[in-house]
């Protein structure tokens, strides 16, 4: 009887390790971390933004015959609850900041509002003469202001609005640049597919911007709304012309400061202590929320 032999085994063949690329798994696995180049530039940037503040601050605690050596305290001073009562004294501060806030806040609520609605139609409706109503919105940023003054100021008189809070927050209601943003806004965030199941599911057009269009804009209108605020709190020129002494702003009453035949920096400097404060509390509260819209907005699933 034969019996088959086994086949020969052939040993394995011996195979090389792999090429590990360390190149692309480490840069994959690793996290960036910047440079000692960029962490010194970054604190040159920060010195230089902040050391503005800072010198409000100081100027703002010291008397102007501190102010005047050569070179000057780097140091705060003890004279900062003398030069607000100073302040307090000299103009009437308090309502100022009343009137600043509801000038700021009555323009900001305005121009988010009025903007969205029409960055939304200029961005994701249809109707006639669209591109050219565009064109002149973005044209009418290119027009000093200055040039409006008089025929504004004209207007307002004959509405017998002169000194009055309204000649002020009307004119600001809307600007081009806040319909630009926010149609650039909406043109890529929020896609045409949403829109059109709105649509079929039987929403109106009023219907579609409150329940989509305003979640979606959100961070937009939230950094509109800060830029808005910040410069309808800041604005002096058309303040000056449309109020008196008797209806100020923060930026008209910080002109009443200082006065006399030499004028008192410290005292300036806690005015517009005084005046920057508001700002940065209301940045402080909104500000994290702002970042936070932002970076949720800029993240696509």
């Amino acid at each position: 009887m034969t019996t088959l032999a086994d086949p020969p085994v052939t040993p394995p063949a011996h195979r090389e390790p792999p090429v590990r690329r360390r190149g692309r798994k480490s840069r994959a696995g690793r996290t960036n971390h910047a440079g000692k180049l960029t962490y010194a530039i970054l604190t040159v940037a920060v010195l230089v933004s902040a050391f503005p503040f800072y010198w409000t601050i100081v100027a703002a605690s010291r008397s102007n015959a501190d102010l005047a050596q050569v070179p000057p305290s780097l140091l705060p001073g003890p004279n900062l609850l003398r030069n607000f009562e100073a302040v307090l004294d000299e103009a009437d501060i308090g309502k100022a900041l009343l009137n600043s806030f509801i000038v700021s806040g009555s323009i900001t609520v305005g121009t988010v509002l009025c903007c969205t609605l029409a960055g939304f139609a200029f961005a994701k409706l249809r109707f006639r003469g669209r591109g050219a109503l565009l064109a002149i919105t973005v044209g009418t940023m290119m027009i000093p202001p200055q040039l409006g003054v008089i025929p504004l100021f004209m207007l307002i008189a004959e509405l017998q609005w002169v000194n009055q809070l309204q000649a002020v927050i009307l004119p600001g209601l809307v600007s081009a640049f806040g319909v630009f943003f926010m149609r650039q806004y909406l043109v890529q965030s929020l896609p045409d597919e949403l829109i059109e199941a709105a649509r079929v599911d039987g929403a109106s057009t009023a219907r579609i911007f409150w329940s989509i269009v305003v979640p979606v804009a959100r961070p937009g209108m939230s950094v509109l709304g800060l830029l808005t605020f910040m410069a309808a709190w800041n604005d002096f020129f058309w303040p000056i012309v449309a109020l008196s002494s008797s209806e100020p702003t923060v930026q008209v009453a910080l002109r009443q400061l200082g006065g006399g035949y030499v004028h008192d920096q410290s005292v300036i400097m806690a005015g517009t202590l005084l005046g920057t404060l508001p700002v940065l509390l209301v940045f402080g509260l909104l500000g994290r929320q702002i970042v936070g819209g932002i970076m949720q907005g800029a993240v696509k699933g």
